[in-house]
């Protein structure tokens, strides 16, 4: 059948590109369903430094291209077009792209995770240029400067104790006069002397044409506006999975990540060794859009890994 593959992959971050450069050496000739934002949060950083093998850094959307061009050479096909809804009631799994189906023997879900963005203008043109939503890939580029880290939870707690590292002063900038992280996240940052707090203010604007220079923030009490000058703006706010195609077939914790291996409440294969296996017999995650804790290009790589091996070991035993 022209339109059945042995491995549909949906989704084309690091975790997406490397289970197809896996299946393909494998010959597994699997199908990558990039989406039209292929890619995934790569392709908004400019260079990256902490990804093995490149000594000098790489931009980090010459990364993806070069990960996609090496699972292509091995046999892996793309296409560019969004899924716009799954069928895994049954085997063969059919991937519904508009009014085409593709039809697999098994599905890799590596469809990532979005940072939740503060809705600005300039926030997008100048994302790379000083803004950032990861301070652990990017907080070295920004040694003895002035940062800004706005929200209120544990990851932006996290983000501003690390930036401290690097940074000659944190701005932590919230919203409200009281923070909803844990005890003690609020206790480490309150007693770290690098971190201050502006309170009941929201950022209303990023500052800057090339690169940012500060941001505009307004009180959300009296509304009165002031800038804070800043080399960097870390975006701590959350994210979002992007799992709304799969909340009726697989299992999704509160937050709305799938749910994998020994986590899983609905298990078919209980005590295995397939760590990436969803509540579907035969489909597989990998990537941010099971971990919410690492979210680096390297581990959701290594995930990538992992789907690829599960899944070339299950297909072989189904007597593929």
């Amino acid at each position: 059948m022209e339109n059945h593959h042995a491995v549909i992959i949906i989704g084309s971050g690091p975790a997406g590109l490397t289970a197809a450069l896996y299946t393909a050496r494998a010959n597994l000739s699997p199908l990558i369903i990039e989406g039209f934002e292929a890619g995934g949060q790569l392709m908004l950083t400019t260079e990256v430094e902490n990804y093995p093998g490149f000594v000098d850094g790489i931009m980090g959307p010459e990364l993806m291209a070069i990960l996609r061009k090496q699972a292509m050479r091995f046999g892996a096909t793309v296409i560019t077009e969004d899924v716009t809804s799954v069928d895994f009631s049954e085997r063969p799994f059919k991937v519904n792209v508009g009014d085409t189906v593709y039809t697999g023997d098994s599905v890799i879900v590596s469809t990532g995770a979005s940072a939740k963005m503060l809705g600005l203008d300039n926030e997008k043109r100048l994302m790379g240029r000083g803004v950032s939503t990861c301070a652990t890939c990017d907080g070295a580029f920004f040694k003895g400067q002035d940062l800004i880290v706005t929200g209120g939870g544990d990851s932006a707690m996290e983000e501003a104790n690390f930036l401290t590292r690097f940074a000659s002063n944190v701005n932590l900038v919230h919203r409200r006069d009281q923070l909803r992280a844990s005890k003690i996240m609020q206790d480490r940052a309150f007693a770290n002397p690098k971190i201050d707090f502006t309170w009941n203010s929201q950022i209303s604007d990023i500052l800057g044409e090339q690169r940012m220079t500060g941001v505009r923030v307004k009180d959300t009490k009296t509304g009165e506006e002031s800038d804070i000058p800043a080399g960097g703006l870390f975006v701590a706010i959350g994210h979002t999975p992007n799992t709304a195609l799969f909340k009726d077939s697989l299992e999704l914790d509160d937050a709305g990540y799938l749910v994998v291996g020994d986590k899983l409440i609905q298990d078919w294969a209980p005590g295995t060794n397939y760590a990436t296996r969803t509540s579907i017999e035969g489909v597989f995650g990998a990537g941010d859009v099971v971990d919410h804790v690492y979210r680096q290009a390297v581990t959701a790589a290594g995930m990538g890994c992992q789907a690829a091996i599960d899944a070339e070991r299950w297909l072989e035993s189904q007597g593929h």
